[in-house]
């Protein structure tokens, strides 16, 4: 068994932060029934390249964005804006757990598909809204996206390399304010069936990218609540630990810059890092003894090691560094983090049998628990090729009725 066999989810989501939620619940075993626009599907199916390509190397209509977020879902079309699709909604809420939409605030309630709506219906519902700014304050009515969050958030701020060398305001390179919003509606949403099961209620779960974005400033956010002091952005160093950041080391073979990642976390780190470095005496100098005394002084200290560090080849670095228990890595792109043995054995690539392409691989769910093994079924590859299934299952809808409904084009 999956740890959420039993949970169905209506998934009116799209694109990320939605999808990347309901995908998670449908990992651990949750029966997410994806509804799509009728002839157009998630958004997300049409964003490429890359598409995924036929056995005669022809590009399908799925993105691989489309892809990675919709793994172990099943695909219903229906058009909410229809009366009858609205109806159809209705009727399928009365046999599910959870609720996820991220439309804009009031255009459910258009619908008649709001929280107070279906909770009339279904009293134990947990129901999801995800939006760029919550449900309340002076902001709720904007389209709020990953980009804008990143940047009104604060991210933007803090990443890229210092000004003073050049620096300026720098996205992450993945959608990562819709990601955290994904992770922590997925976390509420799991609390709220614990509730539900113990109470008999369901709730409203109100999820805002902005809300979550302020929320993983994490140490950022404390040290300016506590020091009134504004962080800047430090390239990659960390801003409360010295040396945490990436070094230069001596060149490749064939002359290109080559670069490791030291990440000294204690004292006693750093002590056998110096060891390794030929510098034993910069553990026991009063200016970098100690963590706080290395934030202090990193104006000095930072620029011993850059020189020392020069001196070696990545690869005798990090075969030192590692024997001395020191952290450290390699900066790997992504071609490279693929191949990686570790990341092979952990089972982060996984094979499926698609019917149009064969053999796919796609990134697997990082979700490993020891008695209630994660789902491993394709995205949909049809856009709603699940809704007849779906309809009959668990309405006990005939042919005739869903005809239709396909006549009318609500499905």
């Amino acid at each position: 068994m999956n740890a959420l066999d039993g949970i169905r989810v209506l998934d009116l989501s799209r694109v990320l932060a939605g999808p990347w939620c309901t995908q998670t619940l449908a990992d651990l075993g949750a029966d997410v029934i994806k509804i799509e626009r009728p002839g157009t599907g998630d958004d997300t199916r049409t964003w490429g390249p890359p598409f995924l390509q036929d056995r005669d190397g022809k590009d399908t209509a799925e993105a691989a964005y489309y892809l990675g977020t919709n793994r172990n879902k099943r695909s219903v079309t229906c058009d909410i804006a229809h009366p009858e699709g609205q109806a159809l909604v209705r009727e399928l809420v009365k046999h599910c757990h959870v609720f996820v939409e991220n439309f804009k605030v009031g255009d459910m309630a258009r619908y008649g598909l709001d929280h107070a709506s279906l909770k009339a219906l279904n009293p134990r519902l947990v129901y999801c809204s995800v939006t760029g700014f919550g449900q309340t304050g002076p902001y709720r009515e904007r389209a709020g996206y990953d980009y804008a969050i990143q940047g009104m958030g604060g991210l933007m701020s803090i990443t890229g390399e210092r000004d003073d060398l050049g620096g300026g305001p720098q996205k992450v390179g993945v959608a990562v304010a819709d990601l955290f919003t994904g992770m922590y509606a997925t976390v509420g949403i799991l609390a709220a069936l614990r509730h539900a099961d113990r109470t008999g209620e369901g709730q409203h779960l109100d999820m805002a990218l902005l809300d979550a974005q302020v929320a993983m400033l994490a140490n950022l956010g404390a040290n300016y609540l506590v020091s009134g002091k504004v962080p800047g952005r430090a390239g990659n160093a960390h801003q409360n630990i010295v040396p945490y950041q990436v070094f230069e080391v001596a060149p490749t073979a064939d002359g290109r810059k080559d670069h490791v990642i030291i990440a000294v976390g204690n004292d006693g780190q750093f002590a056998k890092y110096c060891q390794v470095a030929g510098q034993p005496e910069l553990a026991s100098d009063p200016r970098f003894a100690k963590n706080q005394d290395r934030v202090r002084n990193r104006a000095v200290l930072v620029p011993l090691l850059e020189a020392v560090m020069k001196t070696r080849p990545k690869g005798e670095w990090l075969a030192a560094l590692e024997a001395a228990k020191v952290p450290c890595g390699a900066i790997n792109d992504i071609g490279e983090v693929f191949a990686d043995p570790h990341v092979r054995e952990r089972g982060m690539v996984h094979q499926w049998d698609h019917p149009l392409a064969g053999t796919v691989n796609l990134v697997a769910s990082p979700l490993k628990l020891g008695g209630t093994p994660v789902r491993t079924d394709l995205p949909p590859p049809l856009l709603g090729e699940h809704t007849q299934e779906v309809l009959t299952e668990l309405l006990g809808w005939d042919d005739e009725r869903i005809t239709a409904l396909r006549d009318q084009e609500v499905i």
